[in-house]
């Protein structure tokens, strides 16, 4: 007997709803490419009654101290981390990572991330007050900016709610969020988990696909859009914003570099980019696919990256083995899949390169080399477990090969030469320049891009500024 798929619900104005007209979308096991739930396929009228809990709710949520914000964020931390098996069951789930790796690698930067944004809401930072024209006083005051409508992609479903709803409700603001169409399960248990703590309203989330998320940023109720996604959807919305001046926060991707010189630890280049590149499937923005060489060890480089990379297991994410699950879905498995189908007969795959098991969408682990920098696995972003081998002939070279791509959000630099580094982190265009290691990221600093990997900060107390704006008062003495 085949069990009843699980019917996931919106959340909003503190209650769990069915979609207004009863469509639905099928929710599919990445691991098993089975369904097991469904979940709204939300249209005009339930985001007009997310809008709508929002917009009431605000008045209330920004009256509150920042000391009442911050206890509610704490609280919020603690119900992670006392559901957590639960929270990580869901997560799996949706996503096919591997359980244990995701309880050590992903539910502590959730919970310290949202303590960070728990604190920083006390920390508020402006001009001091002063005179600085005769006879007046001036001052800055900083507000929430209101309703924010929020768009989290698949990759990172949970941690991505968490960089987006945390500093929004942090500075006052009240949220609708938005997962992805392919992975909403999560999203919608932390809506259980918010509604003990928040007031109704404050936080609200509404299923759908990419039609849902345009009427949420078309929708005139929101002062703010928010989507971490690709750089064709961060079009989108900035165009669609622009029509009544909405803020727009945007993450859009990346196609990180990895300088790697001929003074670099080879042993911890070779060790740190095979987990950056393949870590969640290579399906991170700042994922290390795109390694630079020097000449003279570029061949004892990529024969260790080759055989570093095959020792990488991806299968069943119930096996404590592996290191990566599934990618997130059929179409996107085709989509990394064809990257490789066309490679130019320049390039060479040593290792990797194919579809692993009939069942689930799993890919190898897989290393190419030979590319040219006009090549397309080089210039756009694979968005899985590839990662590409070049080599350069000096420090010079390396810059322009690092630079000359459309993305600017992530990089890493493998060297024993402080003035090197120092010149190299300044040369990057990347808004994340790591020295000797690649993938970490911590509370405290901004996480965010150029060029058409977007704009406005996550994390850190830039990210929560980015959901305040600046008022100046003057009085006359």
């Amino acid at each position: 007997m085949t069990a009843e798929p699980r019917r996931l619900r919106n959340y909003i104005n503190g209650e769990f709803r069915d979609a207004a007209d009863g469509r639905t979308t099928e929710v599919v096991d990445p691991a098993t490419g089975v369904g097991y739930a469904t979940a709204p396929l939300s249209g005009a009228a339930d985001v007009d009654a997310a809008m709508a809990a929002a917009a009431a709710a605000f008045p209330e949520w920004r009256a509150t101290t920042p000391a009442a914000r911050q206890l509610a964020l704490l609280r919020i931390a603690d119900a992670f981390e006392r559901h957590a098996d639960e929270l990580l069951a869901v997560e799996c789930e949706n996503t096919g990572k591997p359980l244990e790796l995701t309880r050590q690698e992903e539910l502590p930067m959730m919970l310290e991330q949202i303590r960070f944004f728990a604190g920083a809401a006390r920390m508020l930072e402006g001009k001091s007050a002063g005179e600085y024209m005769a006879g007046m006083t001036s001052f800055v005051r900083r507000e929430p900016v209101g309703v924010c409508a929020q768009v989290v992609p698949w990759n990172y479903p949970v941690m991505m709610a968490v960089w987006k709803f945390a500093p929004a409700l942090a500075a006052g603001n009240t949220v609708v969020l938005k997962p992805s169409d392919t992975t909403p399960a999560s999203a919608v248990f932390v809506a259980g988990l918010l509604g003990e703590i928040l007031p109704a309203g404050v936080f609200n989330v509404v299923c759908g696909d990419r039609d849902t998320g345009r009427l949420m940023v078309e929708h005139p109720t929101p002062a703010m859009a928010s989507i971490t996604g690709s750089v064709r959807a961060g079009t989108e919305v900035a165009a669609s914003a622009a029509r009544d001046l909405k803020r727009v926060h945007l993450e859009l991707g990346g196609k990180a570099p990895c300088v790697v010189f001929e003074d670099a630890d080879l042993d911890a280049a070779v060790a740190g980019i095979r987990d950056a590149g393949f870590f969640n499937a290579g399906q991170d923005c700042t994922a290390a696919t795109r390694v630079l060489v020097h000449e003279s060890v570029h061949e004892e480089f990529t024969a260790a990256l080759a055989k570093a990379a095959a020792e990488v297991k991806t299968g069943d994410p119930a096996d404590p083995e592996c290191f990566y699950g599934p990618l997130n879905n059929a179409a996107h498995l085709a989509k990394v899949s064809g990257y490789i189908d066309r490679l130019p007969p320049h390039a060479k795959v040593v290792t990797g390169g194919h579809r692993v098991g009939e069942r689930g969408w799993f890919y190898a682990p897989t290393v190419v080399t030979g590319c040219r920098q006009e090549d397309e696995i080089i210039q756009e972003e694979v968005f899985g477990p590839v990662v590409t081998v070049q080599k350069f002939a000096d420090e010079a070279q390396a810059v322009a090969l690092a630079n000359d791509v459309e993305y600017g959000l992530a990089s890493s630099v493998w060297t024993r030469d402080h003035a090197r580094a120092m010149r190299m982190s300044r040369d990057l265009e990347f808004g994340c320049v790591w020295i000797n290691t690649h993938i970490p990221l911590v509370g405290e600093m901004p996480h965010g891009g150029f060029k058409k990997s977007g704009y406005g900060k996550d994390l850190s107390s830039y990210g929560l500024e980015d959901y305040t704006r600046v008022k100046h008062v003057m009085t006359a003495l």
